[in-house]
């Protein structure tokens, strides 16, 4: 029920008390007015309806302690009679808004006996179960190629003894008393803000139960371990977090599980790295095989090596790029390999070894590679 109604509107007035009137005397007028002008006793009587509605609304308002103080507080602060502009945001609230979120008696409650109505169960509609979370770590090959691994979880399912429902087997839940079985209740800040809020009573359930159920004491709830096998595709990467639709916590009243969000952990490997859908290695190659060329076999991440050419004069840190041999896409192919060449400095000579090297150096007249830093630092 919004403000707007509160203050446009002198449920005293519709009820025919006066502001002071006691919780008593409103009761009293409220079940007097409720009986002459209830739908059953004016049947096709349009007016009478109306009147009825109105009558419901004041009640449901005046007849809760907590929703009067706050009225009378409202009003009071806006001089009893401001009105909103016409032409503002929607009408009033129907009768079943005021069964729902009423504190205080409803017509079922009062004419329950007069015309033959029954107790009231929740109104309720079916619930979505809850999300659940799990994890778990998998290889570095197998976030590559994809793996099926298997996953323990322990599932909040309905109660077999009770079905879900909370009460025990021949008995049924009833309306929340507090919330009127909307599962939310509204509590006042200052006398003027509103919030709310799951309700305390039914914990947001909108049901209450008298004779709980006891296998699962009331909660409708069942635990029950089972172990489901996930698929994880092919190029995940360490956090992907993959939802599974269904696969979470069962529903209330029929609802729809709710889903199962599983977080994937990767382990490193020791050797190969990961950019994207490429694969990256690291691979020494001696200082002969850079100047001269070489051709030198590269392990893979499968196990066989792949041979690549290194072309004469290859500086240190060239990569080099192996097509097809990375990480597995959505669309069946493949990412690259790509191979970064460490050339090694051998800490030791031969003596034959050495003289090489400076009979290389005399005939290979090579610049001095230095000669341009001293140039630029000028």
């Amino acid at each position: 029920m919004s403000t707007k109604d509160w203050l446009e509107k002198d449920y005293y007035k519709v009820l025919g008390v006066s502001k002071e009137a006691t919780a008593e005397e409103i009761k009293k007028a409220y079940r007097k007015l409720a009986r002459d002008n209830h739908p059953d006793q004016n049947p096709g009587n349009v007016e009478a309806e109306k009147r009825f509605k109105e009558i419901s609304e004041a009640n449901s308002v005046l007849g809760d302690p907590a929703k009067r103080k706050q009225y009378d507080e409202e009003r009071s602060f806006f001089g009893g009679g401001f009105r909103f502009p016409r032409g503002g945001a929607g009408g009033g609230p129907t009768v079943d808004d005021l069964f729902r979120r009423g504190g205080g008696e409803g017509p079922s409650d009062i004419f329950g006996g007069l015309f033959g109505g029954g107790r009231r169960t929740s109104s309720r509609g079916p619930r979505r179960g809850a999300d659940a979370e799990g994890d778990v770590t998998i290889s570095f090959s197998d976030s590559v190629d994809g793996v099926t691994v298997p996953l323990q979880l322990i599932s909040d399912e309905a109660c077999a003894t009770c079905r879900g429902t909370g009460a025990e087997p021949g008995t049924t839940p009833t309306v929340c008393p507090n919330c009127e079985g909307s599962g939310m209740q509204t509590s006042t800040s200052g006398g003027v803000f509103a919030v709310t809020e799951p309700c305390h009573t039914c914990r947001g359930r909108g049901m209450t139960v008298e004779h709980p159920c006891r296998t699962c004491q009331g909660s409708g709830r069942g635990e029950s371990t089972k172990q489901i096998n996930v698929r994880i595709p092919a190029g995940v990467s360490d956090g992907t977090r993959i939802r599974l639709a269904g696969r979470g916590g069962a529903g209330e009243l029929n609802g729809p599980a709710g889903d199962l969000f599983v977080t994937v952990h990767v382990t490193p490997h020791s050797l190969f790295g990961r950019k994207g859908n490429n694969l990256t290695v690291t691979v020494p190659i001696t200082f002969t095989e850079a100047a001269l060329g070489a051709e030198i076999d590269v392990p893979t991440l499968d196990g066989d090596p792949v041979r690549v050419k290194v072309a004469p004069g290859t500086p240190n840190g060239r990569t080099l790029r192996v097509r097809g041999r990375g990480v597995g896409k959505v669309d069946g192919s493949r990412g690259d390999l790509h191979v970064t060449v460490e050339v090694v400095v051998p800490s030791e000579l031969t003596e034959q070894a050495r003289n090489a090297l400076a009979s290389y150096a005399e005939v290979s007249g090579e610049p001095d590679p230095r000669a341009q830093l001293f140039n630029r630092a000028r």
